[in-house]
C-alpha cells in the first residue's frame, strides 16, 4: 500500500466493517486539521518554534560555562568535556521514546513533561556544586531539550496541509537556527558578567514561562483526540484556544475511535522510529539531512577555536562571529519554508490537480513531490561544498577575517536551505507518524554529527585547515547522488 503523503484511504468493498471503521477513523483525525483557523495555526508554530528552540539553546548557551565551571567544581575540563558528550548521546536517544509517545498520546501532555525536566534539571544546575550531580542533570536536561523539535514537526504535519508546510517548518528554523548563535554569546555574556550559576538561573526562567504559555495557550492538535469529543478540550488537553468547529462523525464512529485511542495507549517503544529507516524514500532523506549536518555543526564547532588562533579575538569577540551565520541561517529558513509553497502551487497547477484539496494528494497518482521539494537542492549542495572547502583555505592562508565569515554566511545559508527542504519532505512521508520519523532523522543525524565532530581534531593536528575542511566539502557532495535517487525513484518508492 503507497503512503505518498497521507496515510488515509478510500474504504475498499473488500474491506471488513471493522477494517472500514478504521480507515474513517482515520480519515477524520486528518480532516481535524480544518478546525484550526490561519491565526490559531500561525500562533501555534510561532509557540512550537519557540519551543523548539530549546533544544539548540540549551546546548550552545553552555558552551562559555565549561572552563568557569571546571574551576568551580574543580574537576578537570576532561570530565567537563564529557558532560557535553553526555549531553550528545542522550540527545540521540530521548526523542525516540518522546515521538512515539507524541503519536500515541497527544502533543501537549509530552511538551509538559519535557518542560517540566528541562526546569528541574536548569534548577538544580543554578544550585549544584558536584559535577557527578552536573552529570544527571545534563543528561536530564538533554532528554527534554532534545525532543522538542520532533514534537514540534508532530505538531506541523497536524494542522497543516501539504500546500502550506513549507513555511511553518521555516519557521521552526529560523529559531532553531538562531539558537546556536545566540547561545555562545548569551552565555558569555551571562558568565562573564553575573557568573556562570547565572546561565541555569535565566534558562529556568524562560522555561517556567514558556511552559506556563503552553499549557494555557496551546491546543491539542494531535488527529484522534481532536476528532474525539470525549477528551478535546478536557483535563491536560485543555486551552484557551479552541479549534473553531468540529470534525462530524457519527456515534457508532466515535465508539471506535474512542477504543482506536485507547489500544494506541502503550509503552513507548524506541524501535518504532528505526521502522522508518526501513524505507528508500525516507532514509534516503535523512542521510542527505545528516551530511548537510555534519558538515554545518563542524563548521560551528570549529569557528570559536579557529578565529581565536588565527585573528587573536578574545571570547566574546569569538561569540559575535557566528553571529552572520546565524543571521543569515534563520532569514534563508523562512525564505526557503516560503518558497517550498509557492513551488508546491505551481507544481500542483502543473500537475492539473489545481482543485483537489491537498490533504488528499495522496489519491493523486504519480504527484513528484520529491522534484517539488528539493528543485534548487543541486544548486546548494554545490554551494556549500564550495564555501566549506574555501572556508579551510582562508584558515589556512589567515587571510582577512571577513572572508572567513563570508564562507560562514554561505555554508550556514545553503545548510538552511537543504535542512529546510528535507524537514519538509520527510514530514510529507510520514504525516502520520512525524514525531516518531524526525526521532529516526534525529538518531542518524547525531550519531553522524557526533562521529563528524570527534574527527575533526585528529585532522587538523595531521593535515590542517585546508585538507580538513577540503575532505568535509568532498562529504558534502555525496548528498548530490541521493537527491538524484529521491527524484529518479521517489514515486515508485513510496509505491513499493
Amino acid at each position: 500500500m503507497a503512503i505518498a503523503l497521507q496515510p488515509v484511504g478510500e474504504p475498499s468493498p473488500d474491506d471488513t466493517p471493522q477494517q472500514s471503521a478504521d480507515i474513517e477513523c482515520a480519515r477524520s483525525a486528518n480532516e481535524a486539521v480544518s478546525v484550526f483557523s490561519k491565526w490559531q495555526k500561525r500562533w501555534i508554530s510561532l509557540m512550537i518554534s519557540f519551543a523548539a528552540m530549546f533544544s539548540t539553546l540549551s546546548s550552545f548557551v553552555y558552551l562559555p560555562t565549561l572552563t568557569p565551571m571546571s574551576k568551580a567544581l574543580n574537576v578537570s575540563l576532561t570530565l567537563m568535556n564529557l558532560t557535553v558528550t553526555s549531553y550528545m548521546v542522550v540527545a540521540g536517544i530521548a526523542p525516540a521514546f518522546m515521538g512515539d509517545i507524541a503519536d500515541q498520546s497527544g502533543r501537549k501532555p509530552v511538551y509538559i513533561l519535557l518542560f517540566l525536566l528541562m526546569l528541574g534539571a536548569n534548577l538544580g544546575m543554578a544550585t549544584l556544586n558536584k559535577w557527578s550531580v552536573l552529570l544527571v542533570l545534563r543528561m536530564l536536561l538533554s532528554a527534554g531539550a532534545s525532543s522538542t523539535v520532533g514534537v514540534a514537526y508532530g505538531v506541523i504535519a497536524d494542522i497543516t496541509t501539504v500546500g502550506e508546510r513549507g513555511s511553518f517548518i521555516g519557521t521552526i528554523f529560523l529559531f532553531t537556527t538562531m539558537a546556536p548563535t545566540l547561545g555562545p554569546v548569551l552565555g558569555g555574556v551571562l558568565a562573564a558578567k553575573l557568573g556562570w550559576r547565572w546561565i541555569f538561573w535565566f534558562l529556568s526562567i524562560l522555561t517556567g514561562v514558556t511552559l506556563l504559555i503552553l499549557v494555557i495557550f496551546l491546543p491539542e492538535t494531535q488527529g484522534t483526540i481532536v476528532s474525539d469529543r470525549e477528551r478535546r478540550g478536557k483535563g491536560i488537553y485543555w486551552s484557551l484556544l479552541s479549534p473553531k468547529g468540529d470534525v462530524r462523525r457519527t456515534p457508532e464512529q466515535d465508539d471506535h475511535c474512542q477504543e482506536q485511542g485507547t489500544r494506541r495507549c502503550r509503552f513507548p517503544n524506541p524501535l518504532t522510529s528505526l521502522s522508518v529507516l526501513t524505507h528508500k524514500g525516507s532514509l534516503s532523506i535523512i542521510l542527505i539531512g545528516t551530511l548537510a549536518y555534519i558538515n554545518f555543526m563542524t563548521l560551528q564547532t570549529s569557528l570559536a577555536s579557529l578565529s581565536i588562533e588565527t585573528y587573536d579575538l578574545d571570547y566574546l569577540q569569538a561569540g559575535l562571529v557566528y553571529l552572520p551565520a546565524g543571521l543569515s541561517s534563520a532569514f534563508f529558513s523562512k525564505l526557503t519554508g516560503k518558497y517550498l509553497d509557492w513551488n508546491f502551487r505551481r507544481a500542483n497547477r502543473t500537475f492539473g490537480a489545481e482543485d483537489v484539496d491537498v490533504r488528499h494528494l495522496h489519491e493523486i497518482e504519480g504527484f513528484p513531490i520529491e522534484e517539488t521539494r528539493l528543485q534548487g537542492a543541486y544548486v546548494a549542495t554545490v554551494i556549500s561544498a564550495l564555501a566549506t572547502v574555501g572556508y579551510g583555505l582562508v584558515a589556512e592562508f589567515k587571510t582577512h577575517i571577513a572572508s572567513m565569515l563570508v564562507m560562514q554566511v554561505l555554508a550556514g545559508a545553503t545548510a538552511a536551505i537543504l535542512f529546510t527542504m528535507v524537514a519538509t519532505l520527510l514530514t510529507d512521508y510520514n504525516a502520520h507518524r512525524s514525531a516518531t520519523a524526525q526521532a529516526a532523522c534525529n538518531l542518524v543525524r547525531c550519531l553522524g554529527a557526533g562521529a563528524g565532530t570527534a574527527s575533526f581534531n585528529p585532522l587538523m593536528r595531521a593535515i590542517g585547515p585546508g585538507w580538513t575542511f577540503g575532505i568535509y566539502g568532498t562529504l558534502v557532495l555525496f548528498q548530490a547522488p541521493l537527491i538524484w535517487g529521491l527524484k529518479t525513484h521517489g514515486v515508485r518508492w513510496r509505491k513499493s
